[in-house]
């Protein structure tokens, strides 16, 4: 790997949230033992991945119908979380160097009064609906209608450390629903939530659909991250679909709204072949929010398929000094039962014009091993969590 000026190096992090590839050995912590978000897929469905196939997947572990590759293109491994959740948040964190010693509060049974009451009171609100956890799709079959007639917002949570509020947009305007938002944050964040979502939906019943208007509210992270580090040192910092909810609208010198995984990566490839630098984050939901949470193996096997078949044209983009990192930041194994997320490790998969073909990174065991990495390759200074595993990229030269 080339050890030129760090101003003529790029990481482009492509987080695929969610695509988790076995139970971690604390799953049974989380209540997910079993869990397998890419193995299940594989046998209940097939994965179709060539692409992911050859920089690496099949080399993690066996999947079915995904052989080993000879030669792998770029360097693999598997990571292992340290904080202490499987949420959005936390996960992403953690690849930024900070680790969750201490899980954020869920409310299994809704929340309690005192959280709904004085939501109530400071949104003007009668009442809301719903109040326990649920499926996002599922609690508007059911309370949709009654939302509908009444103006009441759905309220729900998960086995995740959030607060989401669902509306109807032709019912109660983005305008209210992002300031009852606003409102819930400060009422759940100091209760020890993480996050508030508005969950915006048009339609009517039964087919309501949730649209790319969701807004997350995310508590910021309690120190400085991989993104501040590298905007203090000068390092231009890209994020691009809900990277900037997730870290609280810090770190970053410019964000972009995307709807779903295809827009995503079309703003991703559009960056990769500008001559935009630095850092660029991407999240891409759609693995998460439309199959996994909603139990769908057959539309996540083929939301892998077209993200897949995007893969090469991003890897042809990749000039020298870049890295392309994949990743994931939970699972959500949609043939696990429930509807959450799942405790798993998750792939690591780098490639780029200088980085050592087939390089084994073995198993980490933390997500901020790849911010350590990605500090030192852009010249930042060492984050306070994670290894960094540059020196194994540049092995060989």
């Amino acid at each position: 790997m080339s050890t030129g000026s760090t101003q003529a190096r790029r990481v482009i992090f492509v987080m695929l949230d969610s695509v988790g590839i076995g139970e971690a050995p604390d799953a049974d912590d989380f209540g997910d033992r079993g869990s397998d978000t890419l193995g299940h897929i594989a046998e209940r469905v097939g994965l179709e991945v060539p692409n992911l196939q050859r920089l690496g997947l099949g080399n993690l572990r066996p999947l079915k119908g995904v052989a080993p590759a000879e030669r792998p293109a770029g360097a693999f491994g598997l990571l292992q979380e340290r904080s202490r959740g499987k949420d959005t948040a936390t996960g992403h964190w953690e690849f930024c160097g900070v680790v969750t010693e201490e899980g954020f509060r869920t409310f299994p049974e809704g929340f309690p009064p005192e959280i709904i009451d004085a939501f109530c009171a400071r949104a003007g609100v009668a009442g809301v609906l719903g109040n326990r956890p649920a499926s996002g799709t599922v609690i508007l079959e059911e309370l949709g209608r009654e939302h509908m007639a009444t103006g009441l917002p759905i309220v729900y949570t998960s086995a995740d450390p959030v607060f989401q509020i669902a509306a109807h947009e032709g019912v109660v305007p983005l305008e209210t629903l992002y300031r009852w938002c606003e409102i819930a944050y400060d009422i759940v964040i100091p209760a020890g939530q993480n996050r508030v979502i508005a969950r915006p939906f048009v339609g009517a019943w039964p087919r309501f659909e949730r649209t790319y208007n969701r807004h997350d509210y995310a508590c910021p992270p309690p120190q400085d991250t991989l993104l501040d580090v590298l905007k203090a040192h000068g390092v231009a910092v890209t994020g691009v679909g809900k990277i900037s909810n997730i870290f609280a609208e810090r770190g970053l010198t410019d964000s972009i709204h995307t709807h779903g995984n295809d827009h995503g990566m079309e703003v991703t490839l559009e960056l990769a072949r500008s001559d935009r630098g630095g850092f660029i984050f991407t999240n891409l939901v759609d693995f998460d929010a439309l199959y996994g949470h909603r139990r769908n193996p057959a539309g996540y096997a083929a939301c892998l398929a077209a993200f897949d078949r995007q893969l090469p044209a991003l890897l042809d983009a990749l000039r020298p000094g870049d890295l392309l990192i994949l990743s994931a930041d939970h699972g959500n194994d949609p043939t696990f039962p429930g509807t959450d997320h799942t405790r798993e490790l998750v792939p690591l998969l780098v490639v780029g014009p200088g980085v050592k073909a087939g390089v084994n990174l073995g198993t980490r065991s933390s997500f901020a091993d790849v911010g350590q990495t990605i500090a030192e390759y852009l010249g930042a200074p060492k984050l306070q969590a994670g290894e960094s595993f540059l020196a194994a990229l540049q092995a060989g030269g």
